[in-house]
């Protein structure tokens, strides 16, 4: 039976929709609150959302693009594997498997039914980046694994809970594989928590309105996104759009750049996003999943069709992919996928790249597109392990109107870095600096934001250290005559004299007086830097973001003469 919208007045569907933020939006509170390891409770990387039964996205936190995305998938399967009506009160389902719809191992997703007089009317999820999941380096990011086996432990879709009752068997399972067992149970403690929030919220929203009229609501909601989401793209020109952007490297072979290349359609309410051309799988950790790729187009969808439209899976109803197989953006089983953050926010960055020329007043400069992401493993005096996460951003690119935000994560991922003293009461590490880095915000008009210097001391060893950079070889770059930004660099000074350059895939050991510095990648400037107005010139030098050389030779200001 067709629904009437007529039944549902305006009111009443905004009171709903704005309480279903809110419910995701108190079950992310809970994940931070709640969990343990710095990677969470600082870094804030850990997402909530509600599904519908039918396992559309209805409600997210404001948290991470990339998880809300990939959770998607993830409940289906789950889905998929326990049937709706063989559900009891109290399951909570687990998964973490990148070949069954999750993302890489690390993000472990958590799924609990919601019940109203017996029947199942919401899913209340929620996904977190685990610090350690196992694998062949502390952090579980290994930067030069060549195989899936090598990143963790894998977690197809099982019961954690079965009617309220903890499945102890995978508990000692998992508790087995993971190197700081207390960490990885507070912060699945905390999942089951913030899903329990979620499904007793929803479960008085449905006493409230009665599961029928819920529902239904729930779907009008939909509907509503869907409709608005058509007319936004209907507003863009028409035609297809290409653009091409790369990966350092993979990991394994440092010298090779791999090709992101999509061609964007917009038409007839869609977008569709043909990413033939691109790079065939690779042999290190940067190939992703389909989940990732749609959670970058879902992100790019977003970014340009307005925050005027509510976020639920009405949005993401328009958008098609095509992701060859074999390809970098579909690898075949058993593939290494655990550093492909990077990827997915180059392909953002691309789908955003094709359509700047139809869009350019909303689609800004290339920006950093990376959260270079580092784990430090120890072991403690007693014996025991410690992994602590660490988290660097560049700069956003500048837009027609604004320069670009420095040091900022971007491109659908919101994550913080390490507060300096959280990193030093963990870690016997000295953040000796962390700045600004002049000049590495790309020229223009409006200028590139910056990167920024962090430069790390160890204090005593040994630690074992991973790092996944990007943007050393291809810059981001600037839009209508603006110029790219500095790309990414590092150095380690050894305690014993020598230098070595860090490459932007590295995995080694750090000892007692070694010194890390890296400085992260700005973004590209939007316009041409001679038409800069010599007050903002003048106050980017002042404030030491631009050299007084950068202002002279590239925006033709001399601080010496004015």
């Amino acid at each position: 039976m067709e629904r009437d919208s007529a039944e549902f007045d305006p009111i009443t569907l905004e009171v709903v929709r704005h309480k279903l933020d809110g419910i995701a939006n108190e079950m992310e509170v809970t994940l931070l609150k709640s969990s343990f390891s710095p990677i969470v409770k600082e870094g804030q990387d850990a997402s909530a959302s509600l599904f519908t039964v039918e396992g559309e996205t209805l409600a997210q936190a404001i948290a991470i693009p990339i998880h809300m995305a990939t959770l998607i998938p993830i409940v289906q399967t789950i889905r998929r594997r326990f049937p709706l009506h063989e559900m009891r009160a109290g399951d909570i389902y687990i998964m973490n498997d990148p070949y069954l719809g999750g993302t890489h191992l690390p993000d472990i997703a958590l799924v609990m039914p919601v019940f109203h007089e017996g029947k199942v009317v919401a899913l209340s999820a929620c996904l977190t980046h685990h610090q350690d999941v196992g694998g062949m380096t502390p952090g579980s990011v290994p930067t030069n694994a060549t195989e899936i086996f090598q990143e963790g432990v894998r977690i197809p879709p099982l019961k954690l809970r079965d009617a309220g009752r903890m499945n102890e068997t995978l508990v000692d399972l998992l508790r087995r594989n993971v190197r700081v067992p207390e960490m990885f149970m507070g912060d699945l403690n905390a999942q089951v928590a913030a899903c329990t929030v979620g499904a007793r919220r929803l479960g008085e929203l449905a006493s409230r309105y009665g599961r029928n009229h819920l529902t239904g609501i729930f779907a009008e909601l939909l509907d509503r996104s869907e409709a608005m989401t058509r007319a936004a793209l209907g507003r863009i020109p028409r035609g297809t759009y290409r653009y091409v952007d790369h990966l350092d490297n993979d990991g394994i072979e440092l010298d090779r750049r791999i090709r992101i290349e999509v061609a964007v359609t917009v038409g007839d309410g869609m977008l569709s996003c043909d990413f033939t051309g691109t790079a065939d799988q690779v042999k290190g950790p940067m190939n992703c999943v389909p989940s990732g790729s749609y959670a970058a187009a879902y992100f790019a969808l977003r970014a340009l069709t307005g925050e005027t439209i509510p976020t639920n899976g009405g949005c993401f109803r328009p958008v098609e992919l095509t992701l060859p197989e074999g390809s970098l953006l579909n690898p075949v089983e058993p593939a290494p996928v655990n550093a492909r953050t990077p990827t997915i926010k180059l392909i953002a960055n691309a789908i955003l790249g094709a359509l700047r020329d139809a869009l350019p007043q909303k689609v800004p400069a290339d920006g950093a597109g990376l959260m270079v992401t580092q784990a430090f493993g120890m072991k403690r005096a007693d014996g025991a392990s410690f992994v602590a996460g660490e988290m660097l951003a560049g700069g956003s690119g500048a837009s027609e109107r604004r320069d670009g935000i420095d040091t900022i994560d971007t491109d659908a991922t919101n994550c913080m870095n390490l507060p300096v003293e959280a990193l030093e009461m963990d870690l016997p590490i000295r953040l000796r600096r962390f700045e600004l880095a002049r000049d590495t915000g790309g020229a223009g008009h409006r200028r590139g934001g910056l990167g920024s210097v962090r430069e790390y001391e160890i204090l005593d060893g040994e630690i074992t250290y991973s790092h996944r950079g990007e943007r050393y070889f291809q810059p981001c770059a600037g839009a209508g005559s603006g110029k790219a930004g500095a790309p990414a660099s590092g150095t380690l000074y050894r305690a014993d004299g020598s230098e070595e350059a860090v490459p932007s895939k590295l995995a080694t050991v750090l000892q007692k007086g070694d010194r890390l510095v890296l400085v992260a990648p700005g973004g590209g400037g939007f316009g041409d830097p001679r038409e800069r107005e010599p007050a903002l010139v003048a106050d980017d030098v002042r404030n030491g973001k631009v050299s007084p050389e950068m202002a002279r030779d590239i925006y033709g200001y001399d601080p010496v003469t004015r």
